[in-house]
């Protein structure tokens, strides 16, 4: 099984819980295993996926919410004009998480001090 790039040191993690019926438990324990996830590893991917905006968990999350009615549409309107916004702009710089961590080390060489 790959490593969980995501899985944080012993020293600096946090136990997050929910409860939810016995039978969807057993449900995702089944098809985690077909998947070849352990609990921790699913979770922590769908977390990153939510955190860094991924288009797909977002798009079904919209579905989810208009029709469980979780949100109203206004609201869920102005969330999917924001995403399509920061996409956008993301787009018009072209760069991602490496380059941006690429562009703060060249500026700690340069300088130091700062």
């Amino acid at each position: 099984m790959a490593k969980d790039p995501a899985q944080p040191r012993p020293d600096d993690r946090k136990k997050l819980m929910f409860w939810d019926s016995p039978k969807r438990q057993a449900d995702l324990k089944i098809r985690l295993q077909l998947d070849g996830f352990t609990q921790s590893h699913f979770f922590r991917a769908m977390i990153t996926g939510y955190l860094e905006k991924d288009e797909h968990i977002t798009k079904y999350l919209d579905e989810y919410k208009e029709k469980h009615v979780t949100q109203g549409v206004q609201k869920r309107k102005q969330i999917v004009k924001g995403l399509k916004k920061y996409n956008e702009t993301k787009k018009q710089f072209a760069l991602n998480e490496n380059e941006i961590e690429d562009i703060f080390d060249i500026i700690a060489e340069e300088f130091p001090e700062l």
